[in-house]
């Protein structure tokens, strides 16, 4: 963009600092509707960036985007080209140019408004840095011109609403700088008619109420200035619940002692000079003054510097009672905090300051670093440490290098050293509590530290201090549900709290715990008091747009959590980015590995240091989380890199579909379409599966996450990829949950395999549910659909799958055509999961109708492709097949090494529901051969394997097994019992063989002898 400097002639401008207007030389163009314009303005606010077509339909349309999509964006464009183009110009030479995707306003092309905002405010900072007052105020002048009403008047879409509240907080502080020049020339009235306006529309703005009271000051209305403060605070109080700040407090103060110098600046000083050379005397008010604590009969002056105490400070008491407890009093304690923007930190070293204030008679001293707000803001240790001398020395103290100032003094030293040595000289025997707010570094704050035995230092910060040597590391956790809820409450009123209860914990919920957030949300229901609580929840709807309610004013929690980004280096920005694309709030290195293209060491150094930046935590060693706040935070800074965002996307689903090909049973190449996991992270099954073992229930979060972000074939991918993890761990429910996800995206993708392969999937897992009738419908449906397909593969698994639902039904001879079909396809097609499977089903049958030495080798087929496939699960599952065939058979001794074999195998693969059957199948093998204490004993321990999760089918197996032993033991107490559970366990009805033989086995008992 270029700026006034530049030429004029035929030159394009545009100005969007009021009504969007646009000029070529001196002619006006016209733009047509608004909507047209929020399309220029938005190429215009992003440029020279290329704008994507998607970007711009958010920017204008935001969450009702036209029916058309993209498609209509060309009418736009054709429009403001056919008005803004140069009447010579060609497509190539047009201010709009076409790219990849998108549009954009190349660089120089045009000329607007908000480059010669910049530049003027820019050039105003700079001449009042350099105390060329006048220069600064002609500048000031120059910027508050180039507004002519509101920006972007009557512009739509999310991009203009975030840019009018952006431009008018820049038209704000340019009129408050210009107000500060005219208080520092000695035009008080001047700056009392600038700010008239602005402080009526900023309440609670204490920069302005602070420049106010100076004017008024300044013209002799000291009682005036008092009273803005005193309004001011109540304000602050009554409607935010916190005390004025360090700045706004050192005003008033500054008034009550009429420090002429310190409000007023130069033109005091001209007052004062004029005064001397009338013969007048100059009087301030001197600061109370007592003796030293220290026995040694010097004078000083006890200082508290602390802010005034928070209104509301809820469920921080064993924080507190860290920061409170007695510390060594022959030594200098230092005690850091730090957690995420908006946790709380400064309240809580704040009451922790005041509840300890009275034990350091030499004073309480505050020293706000700065750290996370505008460059010009930062507190360097120079500047710090001579506040910090001159709180100490008092006024007529000594010091040896000068007067030190508020602000940093050109004739005291630039030497830290030399600073540092006078602070410790001069703290050396006194005991101070010493709180630095807003600290970065160690660096920052090691030259701050007292000398004197017994002091105590409190370092509050976002950034975790390990390069300080500190007594207490505390980091401040957001505040748990029910402390959510109360803080809310107090903030908002009990009663008005407790009419919505549910709402009100929707809205501590959706705040996150976060103090910030909480006092955000109450001060807007304050102020809008017709709202409900549940309307506000209700906009809160999910993690985006909770981010944008919680603003009030110039205080967001967003703004909060980009001045931690702000202050990152660039590759952790672009590591904090790609977590936004994140699927889980939990995940480890290896995702962020996938996303980055890095090695997973480099990944964990980037998370490592996010965690202490305090973006991100880390609950468990080497698993990280973010907060859903935050997480939204980094989702929308991702969203302005849409591309980037879509490959960090892709990257890590392909990671999570990786691992549930390599973990499963079926093995990758089982699987004829979707990702290759050629160069996956995972050495082998073993550590595909432990990787997903560690993602626990978060796993169906990113099949749903796929689906949501409209990567379809993904979403099915992954979730048919984890259906042999989620059922060998027994999680049936979760494993539906995903597959669901899966199945109303099925249609919808690319890959035309996953609607027949879904609800193959849906079918296995009632299999494993011992749900028969549900599975049939599920493998009748996706033969169907893969027929239709053409696909022989589904056809095969689909055919095997009925025939393994149907047996159980009774109709053994319509199962032993399913799967004698199934198995001569799977061999055409070299299919060894399917062939297996499919032996194993036939093996069974075979056994069942007493044909056991045929059954015996259908398992030794199945056993030799399962070996040979290496998964520990599918052998151990045949190797129990084998056994109960062997055991029919008599061979009690091979049925039982076999069994062993397999409940290992099965403990190997982590399979709790396989080592259950496994050693109930031992147990059955003990019994047989007499043993019935060891088949008890066995029963148990395969009982003590069984979850929640467990299919009741499996689990009234074990138990009808360990009832028949107990009858056989003679002990018919122990024996009704667990056949009245088996009978007694959820949906035991829905299996009716294991009913059947369950009342059997208890009507089978005698009662007990009754005398």
């Amino acid at each position: 963009m270029g700026s006034a400097g530049g030429t004029r002639g035929r030159s394009l401008r545009i100005e969007l600092l009021g009504p969007v207007r646009a000029r070529r030389g001196d002619v006006p163009l016209t733009l047509g509707p608004v909507r047209r314009q929020a399309v220029l303005a938005a190429l215009v606010l992003r440029a020279p960036a290329l704008v994507t077509y998607g970007q711009l339909l958010d920017d204008v349309w935001g969450a009702e985007p036209p029916g058309t999509g993209h498609r209509v964006l060309p009418s736009y464009v054709y429009a403001l080209r056919k008005a803004l183009d140069a009447a010579d110009a060609g497509p190539a030479r047009s201010v709009l140019q076409g790219g990849p995707g998108g549009y954009r306003i190349p660089s120089g092309d045009v000329r607007t408004d908000l480059a010669d905002l910049a530049e003027q405010a820019s050039l105003a900072q700079r001449a009042k840095a350099a105390g060329d007052l006048d220069a600064a105020l002609d500048h000031g002048d120059r910027a508050l011109e180039l507004f002519h009403g509101e920006p972007l008047t009557g512009l739509p879409g999310p991009l203009a609403d975030s840019e009018r509240y952006r431009l008018a907080a820049q038209h704000r502080a340019v009129r408050q700088d210009r107000a500060e020049c005219l208080v520092l020339l000695g035009r008080y009235g001047d700056a009392l008619d600038d700010l008239g306006v602005t402080s009526l529309a900023q309440p609670h703005d204490e920069p302005l109420a602070a420049l106010r009271m100076r004017a008024l000051y300044g013209i002799g209305r000291q009682a005036e200035a008092l009273t803005v403060y005193r309004e001011t605070r109540h304000r602050l109080l009554d409607e935010l619940g916190v005390e004025p700040g360090e700045d706004l407090r050192r005003v008033h103060q500054a008034v009550l002692r009429r420090d002429g110098r310190l409000l007023l600046g130069r033109a005091a000083g001209l007052r004062e000079d004029t005064a001397s050379a009338g013969g007048g005397t100059r009087s301030r008010d001197s600061l109370p003054v007592q003796r030293r604590g220290d026995g040694s009969g010097g004078v000083g002056v006890r200082r508290n510097e602390l802010p005034g105490d928070t209104a509301c400070l809820v469920g921080r008491e064993a924080e507190l009672a860290l920061l409170t407890a007695p510390v060594p009093p022959g030594a200098v304690s230092v005690l850091t905090i730090d957690g995420t923007a908006g946790v709380g930190k400064t309240a809580l070293v704040v009451r922790a300051a005041w509840a300890l204030g009275d034990a350091y008679p030499d004073g309480c001293l505050f020293v706000d670093l700065h750290a996370y707000g505008a460059a010009h803001e930062s507190v360097g240790p120079q500047r710090a440490l001579r506040r910090m001398l001159r709180a100490v020395r008092g006024p007529g103290g000594d010091e040896p290098f000068g007067a030190v100032s508020d602000v940093d003094d050109p004739d005291g030293p630039d030497d830290v050293g030399d600073l540092v040595t006078a602070w410790r000289a001069a703290t050396s025997g006194l005991r101070l509590l010493l709180v630095v707010d807003n600290a970065r570094s160690a660096e920052q704050v090691r030259p701050l530290l007292p000398a004197g035995p017994g002091s105590r230092v409190l370092v509050a910060g976002r950034q975790r201090l390990s390069g300080l040597d500190a007594d207490l590391r505390l980091t401040v956790e957001p505040l748990g549900p029910g402390d959510a809820v109360g803080l809310f409450r107090e903030l908002l009123g009990e009663s008005r709290a407790d009419r919505e209860p549910e709402a009100a914990r929707e809205l501590a919920r959706r705040c996150g715990g976060l103090p910030l957030a909480l006092r955000i949300a109450s001060a807007r229901l304050q102020n809008r008091p017709s709202w409900t609580l549940a309307f506000l929840a209700d906009r809160m709807s999910d993690d985006v747009r909770s981010l944008g309610e919680l603003r009030a004013e110039d205080r967001s929690v967003e703004a909060a959590f980009r001045m931690s980004y702000d202050q990152l280096v660039p590759e952790l920005r672009r590591g904090f980015r790609a977590l936004g694309m994140a699927p889980t709030a939990r995940f480890d290195g290896l995702a962020l590995a996938a996303m980055l293209g890095r090695s997973r060491e480099e990944a964990e150094d980037v998370l490592e240091d996010l965690v202490d930046a305090s973006l991100l935590a880390e609950p468990h060693p080497g698993r990280y989380r973010l907060h859903d706040l935050v997480r939204a935070h980094a989702r929308r800074l991702a969203a302005e890199t849409p591309e980037q965002a879509g490959a960090d996307r892709a990257a890590v689903l392909r990671l999570y579909a990786a691992a549930g090909r390599i973990a499963g049973d079926w093995g990758p190449e089982a699987f004829p379409t979707g990702e290759d996991v050629t160069g996956s992270p995972f050495a082998g099954w073993a550590e595909a599966s432990a990787w997903l073992d560690a993602a626990g229930g978060d796993l169906v979060d990113v099949v749903a996450y796929a689906a949501a972000a409209g990567e379809f074939d993904h979403a099915c991918w992954i979730a048919e990829a984890l259906v042999d993890h989620l059922v060998r761990q027994g999680h049936f429910h979760e494993c539906r949950t995903a597959l669901d996800h899966a199945l109303a995206c099925a249609d919808t993708a690319t890959d035309r395999r996953m609607p027949s392969s879904l609800r193959i999937c849906m079918g296995i897992v009632d299999v494993y549910q011992g749900r028969f009738r549900q599975a049939r419908t599920w493998f009748t449906e996706a033969l169907r659909y893969a027929r239709c397909q053409g696909d022989p593969r589904d056809q095969a698994r689909a055919i095997a799958g009925l025939g393994a639902a149907t047996w159980p039904l009774g109709g053994t001879e319509e199962a032993l055509t399913h799967l004698t079909e199934a198995l001569e396809l799977a061999d055409g097609l070299g299919d060894d999961w399917l062939t297996g499977m499919a032996n194993c089903n036939l093996g069974a049958i075979h056994s069942g109708q007493g044909r056991h030495e045929q059954a015996l080798d259908h398992y030794a087929t199945a056993l030799a492709l399962a070996e040979k496939n290496g998964r520990p699960r599918t052998i151990s599952s045949t190797l129990c097949f084998a056994a109960e065939a062997q055991l029919a058979l008599g061979r009690h001794v091979e049925a039982t090494s076999l069994l062993r074999r397999a409940a290992e195998l099965a403990r190997e693969a982590e399979d709790l529901p396989l080592r259950a059957a496994g050693l109930s199948r031992l147990a059955s093998v003990e019994h047989e051969r007499g043993d019935l204490r060891s088949a008890v004993d066995t029963h148990h321990e395969a009982l003590s394997t069984l979850t929640r999760h467990t299919s009741t089918w499996l689990e009234m197996g074990v138990r009808i097994r360990l009832g028949s032993t107990y009858a056989a033991a003679g002990r018919h107490t122990e024996a009704r019992q667990e056949f009245r559970t088996a009978l007694s366990l959820p949906g035991a009805g829905d299996h009716p063989r294991e009913y059947a033989m369950a009342r059997d086995g208890l009507t089978g008992i005698s009662p007990p002898h009754t005398p």
